[in-house]
């Protein structure tokens, strides 16, 4: 019987976020209420404030359900790197773009994260600790760029710190502006095209100076 409650107290919480994606993404974050998420979720204000101390906790939980699974839950994630640490940096990078295409409500917290919140005070803060966490994904990078220079898979025209800066220019320059226009471009045809042309700077010959 504690299991059943658990197991429905985190779907209501599930409920709740999804529902808070809907309803940030349609109204923005400064717009929305937890009296609209509650309405829609079907719950009730208090179940809300069960879950969530305020918005900027329920917007908190909503960028931590975020994961790329390849760069952070793989079993193998190390023996991948270590075995072909390009075809490991290119395939997480995929496997993003792939989410994005793909998972319209993972989707939709990145269009919030970027175009539809303000940043000020109390959510100033929570970006700003989210921005710090993605130094795992530069660790992560940085680490595979490394091994790819030392394995001989890697020209030495960009610092293993300079590639990974690079690539992540490349990815969320191309996410950025396709979520905010997705006329502007077709990704899923762009995105492939553009990144084979990148990593084929990385890996080609240098003439001797």
């Amino acid at each position: 019987m504690v299991r059943r409650t658990k197991e429905d107290a985190q779907e209501t919480r599930n409920r709740i976020l999804d529902t808070a994606v809907e309803v940030f993404n349609r109204q923005g974050v400064a717009q929305t209420s937890l009296n609209d998420v509650a309405r829609e979720a079907g719950v009730t204000r208090g179940a809300i404030y069960w879950h969530f101390a305020n918005k900027v906790a329920m917007f908190d939980a909503m960028i931590e359900r975020l994961v790329c699974p390849l760069m952070f839950n793989a079993a193998d994630r190390d023996a991948r790197l270590a075995a072909d640490p390009l075809g490991f940096i290119r395939a997480a990078t995929d496997e993003f773009i792939g989410m994005m295409l793909n998972d319209a409500s993972f989707r939709r917290v990145f269009e919030i994260f970027w175009h539809k919140c303000e940043y000020v005070g109390e959510m100033a803060n929570l970006r700003d600790s989210h921005l710090e966490e993605g130094e795992n994904h530069i660790d992560i990078l940085q680490r595979a760029f490394a091994l790819a220079q030392e394995k001989g898979l890697m020209n030495r025209l960009l610092t293993p710190h300079q590639a990974t800066i690079g690539l992540i220019g490349q990815v969320d320059g191309l996410l950025f502006n396709w979520t905010k226009n997705p006329d502007m471009f077709p990704l899923a045809s762009y995105a492939p095209c553009i990144l084979d042309a990148w990593f084929r700077g990385l890996t080609a010959p240098v003439d001797a100076a």
